[in-house]
């Protein structure tokens, strides 16, 4: 029972209530008691919130994000009860609502502070999936944006180019595709050899034919037919050879335009090479960079843009998101709200001794304040009356030096009337005038002076 009882007083304190009013009104115990265990658990919600969030966007460990996670949960709990213990209870609706609204504007912005990374980690599985595919549209957009980029826009000419030069080095120029024409003439040329060697080989065929009897006339022998047929058959020799020679010198001009195209891409083969391989490593590590950056961006930005996301697709998704977030902001503000419709009813037993004590403090603080002005007026009056005091004994003084010297004075006229006496010293002819020296003061150094002057002679002396 003690222990419970102790556990409930740390709550009801968490609440907002006074110990010392607590104890003359204990009807109020429970409501304060629940008052500190909402605030309780809006903190343990902050705390799994702040863990959650820490873990997403920093990858630490799970210990030590929820370290974390405590010391903001203990930030939230404290706020939330700054806000319940400034709420005291009033009877004017206008100030209770001008204290509320500020106050739950500010336990709602809390609300959607704790509640975005739960929510986000309920959805966790979806949103993971989400942002892979998320990871892949970046990673292709940007593979688009190197393609198009201007440092990499003649990389696919140059592949081209190097893929040809390979394919003319290998072949020894024959697949250059600048010796089209030449290897078109040399087609001409194998075409134009070949026709006429068939129109020789047909008038061979037809003179031998001829001489057998075996066609044209039909008779055999070197008759006029077939004298015809071979002079026919040996002018086709000299086209032969001439077509012949014709395709020997295109052959020839193509092998020669195969190597020096050979030797021309096997020259350049080397630096675009070196080139192409230079682009393509440039292009892969930026595209590398890339991968690593996009694979770890998972992190809470990421997260809400794949909720979002999700939402936009599915509707029961947004639904559910909207609620749940509703939920949790709910939770957070109900610690304001609750104190707001206790403020809203007619003022408790508590409020009521609470307000007493408080003003009963302002009270004795006044009837203090009074006690100490009376202090020090009295303690000032006889300050006043003590330097009145010493500057009346003063005067005294120098009325009293000023009667002792006004006496010596008579004293000396009446000795110097009765006979003559030696000179006294000159007073003050020899002593400057110093400014201190106000009229009576002087004028008790003179006697002063003329006392000591008259006790050094000697009585008995008479001067002549």
């Amino acid at each position: 029972m003690a222990r419970q009882r102790r556990l409930g007083d740390g709550l009801a304190t968490l609440g907002g209530a006074r110990p010392d009013v607590l104890e003359a009104a204990p009807g109020a115990r429970p409501r304060f008691v629940a008052l500190g265990g909402v605030l309780l658990s809006t903190g343990g919600l902050a705390v799994l919130s702040a863990a959650f969030a820490v873990h997403m966007a920093l990858g630490v460990w799970w210990p030590f994000a929820l370290v974390i996670g405590l010391g903001w949960g203990a930030v939230v709990v404290n706020l939330d009860r700054m806000l319940l213990v400034g709420m005291a209870h009033d009877a004017s609706l206008k100030r209770n609502l001008a204290l509320a609204v500020p106050r739950v504007g500010l336990a709602l912005v809390l609300g959607v502070v704790v509640a975005t990374p739960l929510t986000l980690q309920v959805f966790h599985k979806e949103i993971d999936t989400e942002i892979v595919a998320m990871q892949a549209e970046a990673a292709d957009a940007y593979r688009t944006s190197l393609e198009s980029d201007a440092r990499f826009a003649g990389l696919p000419a140059l592949q081209e180019k190097v893929a040809t030069q390979e394919s003319v080095v290998a072949s020894g120029g024959q697949s250059d595709p600048a010796l089209a024409p030449v290897h078109a003439s040399v087609a001409d040329r194998q075409a134009a050899y070949d026709a006429a060697l068939g129109t020789q080989r047909e008038l061979e065929a037809k003179a031998q034919c001829e001489l057998d009897g075996t066609c044209g006339t039909g008779d055999a022998g070197t008759g006029t037919a077939y004298v015809q047929a071979r002079a026919a058959a040996d002018a086709q020799v000299a086209v032969v050879a001439s077509a012949r020679s014709e395709l020997d010198a295109a052959v020839a001009a193509a092998s020669s335009a195969e190597a020096r195209s050979a030797q021309l891409a096997a020259s350049s083969l080397d630096g675009d090479r070196a080139e192409l391989e230079r682009l393509t490593a440039e292009q892969d590590r930026l595209q590398g960079a890339f991968d690593a950056t996009n694979e770890g961006s998972g992190g809470i930005l990421a997260r809400l843009e794949a909720l979002d996301r999700l939402g936009d697709e599915n509707a029961t998704l947004a639904a559910a998101q909207f609620m749940l977030s509703l939920l949790f902001m709910c939770v957070e503000i109900l610690p304001v709200l609750m104190k707001l419709l206790l403020n809203f009813g007619p003022p408790s037993a508590y409020d009521r001794l609470a307000a007493l004590r408080d003003s009963g403090d302002v009270e004795v603080e006044e009837m203090q304040k009074e006690s100490r002005l009376v202090v020090a007026a009295a303690r000032e009056e006889l300050l006043v009356m003590a330097e009145k005091d010493r500057i009346d004994r003063q005067k005294e003084a120098i009325a009293g030096r000023r009667r002792a010297a006004e006496a010596l004075v008579a004293e000396q006229a009446a000795r110097a009337a009765a006979g003559p006496v030696a000179p006294a010293e000159a007073p003050s002819a020899a002593e400057p005038v110093r400014p201190w020296d106000t009229g009576p003061i002087r004028l008790a150094r003179a006697a002063a002076r003329t006392v000591n002057s008259v006790r050094r002679r000697p009585t008995d002396r008479v001067p002549a």
